[in-house]
């Protein structure tokens, strides 16, 4: 019988497109011998729908047409008290199971898929899942705790502030003199739980600066602000495995249009300008024209980053090499990367279809070593309480305490 894997895409996320062209990419590549896909599609309006129309990536031109063809389905507990998709609304007749699944493949990029939210609701079933649990999702998510994490371990990570949105609307003064006391400019601006290079900006000097936090704050409530290297190569290392092992990939250097790598240049990159490829399409090197000492210095420090976080499944660790210095920053790390970095494996023998296998694997390992974890204790405190008050006490009548 062949595992049922529900891959699950689209989500309440600016960077909704990326996911189906992730998730897309990644059905046509599964070994479909070993597993049954079942495609789950997140719409932006909370609408969960099943379906092999769902595989078509050009049938996403035409979003009514797709919706009226797919099944709207809600997750629950099936009669054999597995995981299934049902039909919204139930039929009062007939069956009501679509599907079940035995694995959840979340391709859901940034948040309420990426930041462990998505992860959290696969916990509460029971329902292994590949990637990264809810803690290092919620922690690669946000820029500002994984770089705190990695500055205690005394990973190379550069000088930063950070604040909340409210409090630059409320005292924009402080907070700017706030940035300018502790990192010179030119600075970048970012939303500190979005990915994409969503919202991020540059900026060389005050009035710069203002209009790139206000762009920022439209979309996220925690903003960061990083000192810029002037001078610098922006690489990309992917690392695969989990905790007890992991391997790193080849090293990409991805080229960018203007002074950040946008989200043009990720996704409407490529000689054809197609945005259809994911992050397949953006123009790189692999390898990266760096020396193999600087190679492995950063394959090192991506493996250390993964495994310092706590991240499993695969990942894309991005950094930032000043050029004069040659010194490497971890810059942030990507916990469910376009096109799952597949094009960073291949270069070194390993196909999608082997690298979404292992990806499987990891993530039932991760199951079998749950179970033999206790969360709860087989006992009913409540039967213990019949002669007790609700704090422990001596539960006692009126009469009693009367003299």
């Amino acid at each position: 019988m062949k595992t049922r894997i529900g891959v699950f895409f689209g989500g309440i996320s600016v960077e909704h497109e990326v996911s189906v062209i992730s998730a897309v990419q990644a059905m046509e590549s599964m070994d479909e011998d070993r597993y049954e896909i079942v495609p789950i599609y997140i719409s932006k309006e909370r609408k969960w729908y099943t379906g092999d129309v769902l595989r078509d990536i050009e049938a996403y031109k035409d979003m009514t047409k797709l919706l009226n063809e797919a099944q709207q389905v809600l997750i629950t507990y099936g009669e054999e008290d597995n995981v299934v998709l049902q039909k919204k609304p139930a039929p009062k007749f007939g069956k009501k199971e679509v599907a079940a699944i035995d694995v959840a493949f979340p391709i859901v990029h940034g948040t309420f898929g990426e930041d462990g939210a998505l992860q959290g609701l696969f916990e509460l079933y029971g329902l292994p899942y590949v990637g990264c649990d809810v803690a290092s999702s919620a922690v690669g998510m946000d820029k500002v705790m994984m770089k705190q994490i990695l500055r205690d371990s005394r990973l190379p990570v550069l000088n930063d502030v950070w604040f909340y949105s409210n409090h630059w609307a409320e005292d924009t003064e402080s907070v700017i003199a706030m940035i300018e006391e502790s990192v010179p400019y030119p600075v970048i601006v970012k939303p500190a739980n979005l990915g994409s290079s969503v919202g991020i900006s540059t900026a060389k000097n005050r009035e710069e600066l203002e209009q790139a936090v206000e762009e920022a704050t439209e979309f996220a409530g925690k903003i960061l602000v990083e000192k810029m290297l002037e001078g610098m190569t922006e690489v990309n290392c992917s690392v695969v495995g989990d905790y007890e092992d992991v391997e790193a990939s080849v090293i990409e250097k991805v080229l960018k249009t203007d002074e950040i790598l946008s989200y043009k240049d990720k996704y409407q990159g490529g000689k054809n300008g197609s945005s259809s490829k994911g992050m397949e399409a953006t123009d790189r090197e692999i390898p990266a024209p760096i020396t193999e000492e600087k190679a492995g210095e950063v394959r090192e420090l991506a493996k250390d980053t993964f495994q310092i976080l706590g991240c499993s499944g695969v990942s894309r660790i991005d950094f930032l090499i000043e050029d004069n210095t040659g010194t490497v920053f971890v810059n942030e790390i990507n916990t469910i990367p376009g096109s799952l970095s597949f094009y960073l494996w291949d270069p070194a023998g390993k196909s999608y279809s082997e690298l979404i296998h292992q990806l499987i694997q990891l993530a039932l390992k991760r199951k079998r070593e749950r179970e033999r974890l206790t969360f709860s204790i087989d006992s009913n405190l409540f039967s213990l309480q019949s002669g007790q008050g609700s704090k422990g006490g001596t539960k006692t009548g009126a009469s009693s305490n009367r003299q």
